[in-house]
């Protein structure tokens, strides 16, 4: 299950490259769109196979919760991640304007941070609802129940991030 997820996120990059180079250096943009069309592909292919390992017999360990937890951050963060991409493969192979960054100073910085929060929570309420469903899926409680162990660390991950949100909100940094 680890190879196929570590598969499946080198396979996102892969994409995502060739989806890019078609796009910029290759001036190929419709081939260009079409792999990057391809990339939730592979977040089907990562889920598809951890639902057919357990309906096939297996017991659920740790990694068929991080399948989960891939899924859920690639459908939250990815379109961020692929607009970061192209913004510098743009840069870089076309020309185009650099990229902004992220603000690093007072109220800005903090509302960036929140919006990052905003994403963490969806990724965490994604996950968990695959979690969830996969467990009704297969129907088995015993041969589920590892993934039980997912729900507090997705809670754990939201919580860490609502303190740094918090704290760039209470503490902000100050330009010097």
């Amino acid at each position: 299950m680890v190879s196929l997820i570590v598969a499946g996120e080198a396979g996102f990059w892969v994409v995502l490259a060739a989806g890019l180079l078609a796009r910029y250096a290759l001036r190929l943009r419709r081939t260009g769109l079409a792999l990057l069309a391809l990339l939730p592909v592979v977040d089907l292919v990562i889920l598809g196979a951890t639902v057919a390992d357990l309906r096939g017999g297996a017991t659920a360990d740790w990694s068929h919760g991080l399948a989960a937890a891939y899924v859920g951050f690639s459908i939250a963060y990815g379109h961020r991640m692929v607009r970061w991409a192209d913004g510098h493969a743009a840069h870089r192979l076309a020309g185009g304007p650099k990229p902004a960054g992220a603000p690093k100073y007072g109220a800005p910085r903090a509302r960036y941070e929140w919006g990052v929060f905003l994403l963490t929570l969806l990724a965490a309420a994604v996950t968990v609802a695959l979690v969830a469903a996969v467990q009704w899926l297969v129907g088995d409680a015993a041969r589920t129940a590892a993934l039980d162990d997912w729900y507090p660390r997705m809670a754990l991950v939201v919580g860490i991030n609502l303190v740094v949100a918090a704290s760039y909100t209470l503490f902000p940094k100050r330009q010097k």
